[in-house]
C-alpha cells in the first residue's frame, strides 16, 4: 500500500483528513448532525460545497502542506512553487503519485513549457476543488497538462470547451493547430471535431490565414473528403496553388495534392485558363494529365455513354457539397416554429458540360411538426414517383421536423439519374455563422429519423436559429450509379 511521507496509509490519512475538514465545516455552520436517527426521520444533510472550500483553502495553508512543487521552464530563471498535499495529487492523478512516492526529498521538480506553467496554478487548484475558469487560450495548455499527468476528467471537459469555441476569431487561428495538436496527444474526440469544422467551413478556411498553416497531412486528408463545403471546385483547385505557392511542398506531395482535385467537376471553358494560366498546372501539368483527359471526356458525352466505353467508376465524379447556384439555393425560413413553409429552386441536372443546359426544378417542403396522413404524406409520396422511384418511403417521427424536396415534373432524363439531398444547418457560434449541421438522405424523403431532432424550434435562442429564423442551404447530386462510387 502506498504511504505518505508521514507514515499513514493514504486511505486512513485521507480519511482523518476528510473526517476533520468536515467536522470543522458542519461545526461552522452550526448543523453537527444527530448520531442516531430513526428511518421515519431519514435525512441528506449535504455539506459538499463547503467541503470543497476548504479542500482548496489547502493550497494557501502552507502550514499543512507536505510536499512542495516546484515548476520551472526549460532555459528560465522562472519559477513557481505550490504547496501541496501529497494524498490529494495522488488521489487525482496516478502520474504525480508515481513522482510524488519516488522522490526523496520534500520538494518535487517538475519541468513545463512556459504556456503551461503560466496556468499551473489553475490546474492544482482543479486538482483540489474539481473546478476551473477557462479562456480560450488558455484551453491548449490546460488540455496538456491534463494529458500529461493523466487528468482524464478534465482533458475530456477541456476537448468539449474547445469544441464548441472552434468558430472563435482568434489571431492567427487555432483549429488548425489544435487539430495538430489533437493528432499528437492522441484526442480522437478532438480530432474529428476540428477536422470537421474545417471540411464543413472550407470556404472561410481558405480565405484566413490557418489555410497555408495546414501541414501536408491535414491537407491531404481534406482534399479527399467529400463532404466539403465551398463553393466550387475551382474555389478548392485555387486555394490550393496558394498553399502550394507558400508551403513549396516536395514533387510527391504536390502532385499527391493536385491529384486529389476533382477536375470532371469544373467546366471545360474554366479547365482551359488553368491549363493556360496557372503556374502549378504548367509545372505538375504531366501528373495529372490522364485526369484532365478524363474529365474532357467526361464532359464531352453523356455520363451513361461514357461509361460504355471506359472505366470511369471513381471518387473524381462525385460532387462535394457547393454552394453554387447550379446545384442548389439556400433557404432562410423566419419563425419556423410557426407554420409549413415551401420553396421552389432549379439545380442542372448533372456535373458533365453535356447537361449543363438541362436544368431540374425542385419543390421543397419544410414542417416543424410532421404529421402522418396528411397532405405533407401525399408530397412525399408523389415526389418519390416523380424521381423515378417507387420504393416504400420512410416516414419521419410523428411531431418531428421535417423536409421533402422533390422534383416538379417528370422527365425522361431523370430515369438514369437518382439524386442525393444535402440539406446544411448554418448558425452562429461565437458571433460567427458556421456549419452546424449536415444531413444527407435520398429520393424525396428524409431517410434519417434524426433530421433537426435536437433543434427546439420553439425556442427563438436555439443554436439552430439566427435570429430567430432556420438558414438552411439545399445541395442536389447527381448520382449514376453505373458509373459512380461516391465516398467520404
Amino acid at each position: 500500500m502506498a504511504v505518505s511521507p508521514k507514515g499513514l496509509p493514504l486511505l486512513i490519512h485521507l480519511e482523518m483528513l476528510l473526517a476533520a475538514l468536515c467536522l470543522q465545516s458542519l461545526e461552522a455552520e452550526g448543523a453537527v448532525p444527530k448520531q442516531e436517527v430513526t428511518e421515519s426521520s431519514l435525512a441528506v444533510i449535504n455539506h459538499s460545497i463547503a467541503l470543497l472550500q476548504r479542500l482548496e483553502s489547502l493550497l494557501a495553508q502552507d502550514n499543512t502542506s507536505d510536499v512542495a512543487l516546484r515548476v520551472q521552464t526549460a532555459g528560465s530563471d522562472r519559477v513557481r512553487v505550490f504547496q501541496a498535499h501529497v494524498l490529494l495529487l495522488s488521489l487525482q492523478s496516478d502520474v504525480l503519485q508515481d513522482l510524488l512516492h519516488s522522490h526523496s526529498s520534500g520538494t518535487l521538480i517538475l519541468e513545463e513549457t512556459p504556456s503551461c506553467a503560466d496556468v499551473f496554478d489553475k490546474f492544482i487548484r482543479y486538482l483540489y476543488c474539481g473546478e476551473i475558469t477557462v479562456h480560450l487560450d488558455q484551453a491548449l495548455p490546460l488540455h496538456k497538462l491534463a494529458s500529461k499527468y493523466h487528468v482524464w476528467a478534465l482533458r475530456t471537459g477541456l476537448s468539449l470547451y474547445m469544441t464548441q469555441h472552434l468558430a472563435v476569431d482568434m489571431p492567427g487561428g487555432h483549429v488548425v493547430g489544435w487539430y495538430q495538436y489533437a493528432v499528437e496527444a492522441g484526442d480522437l474526440a478532438l480530432r474529428d471535431s476540428c477536422l470537421q469544422y474545417l471540411a464543413w467551413n472550407l470556404s472561410s478556411v481558405i480565405r484566413s490565414t490557418e489555410w497555408t498553416g495546414l501541414d501536408e497531412e491535414l491537407l491531404l486528408t481534406l482534399l479527399q473528403r467529400s463532404d466539403l463545403v465551398l463553393h466550387s471546385e475551382l474555389e478548392l483547385f485555387e486555394a490550393l496553388e496558394v498553399w502550394m505557392e507558400h508551403n513549396r511542398p516536395d514533387a510527391l506531395t504536390a502532385e499527391s495534392a493536385l491529384r486529389a482535385i476533382r477536375y470532371a467537376m469544373i467546366p471545360p471553358l474554366q479547365l482551359f485558363r488553368l491549363q493556360k494560366h496557372s503556374a502549378v498546372l504548367t509545372r505538375y501539368g504531366e501528373s495529372v494529365h490522364d485526369l484532365l483527359h478524363m474529365a474532357y471526356q467526361f464532359h464531352s458525352a453523356s455520363p451513361l455513354q461514357l461509361a460504355k466505353y471506359f472505366s470511369v467508376n471513381c471518387s473524381i465524379f462525385a460532387s462535394r457539397n457547393y454552394l453554387s447556384p447550379a446545384w442548389g439555393s439556400p433557404w432562410v425560413i423566419s419563425n419556423p416554429a410557426r407554420d409549413d413553409r415551401t420553396s421552389s429552386f432549379q439545380t442542372q441536372l448533372g456535373p458533365s458540360a453535356h447537361d449543363a443546359s438541362k436544368r431540374i426544378t425542385w419543390n421543397a417542403l419544410f414542417s416543424p411538426r410532421w404529421l402522418s396522413g396528411g397532405p405533407r404524406s401525399t408530397l412525399m409520396e408523389q415526389g418519390a414517383m416523380l424521381g423515378g422511384h417507387t420504393d416504400a418511403v420512410t416516414a419521419p417521427s410523428e411531431g418531428q421536423p421535417h423536409i421533402t424536396i422533390a422534383p416538379a415534373t417528370s422527365s425522361a432524363d431523370l430515369s438514369a439519374v437518382s439524386f442525393q439531398k444535402t440539406v446544411i444547418v448554418f448558425a452562429r457560434q461565437q458571433g460567427k455563422e458556421m456549419v452546424r449541421q449536415i444531413y444527407n438522405f435520398h429520393q424525396s424523403t428524409d431517410e434519417m429519423s434524426s433530421f433537426l431532432a435536437d433543434a427546439d424550434l420553439q425556442q427563438h435562442t436555439s443554436e439552430y436559429l439566427i435570429d430567430g429564423s432556420l438558414y438552411l442551404h439545399i445541395v442536389v447530386k447527381p448520382l449514376y450509379h453505373s458509373l459512380v462510387v461516391a465516398r467520404k
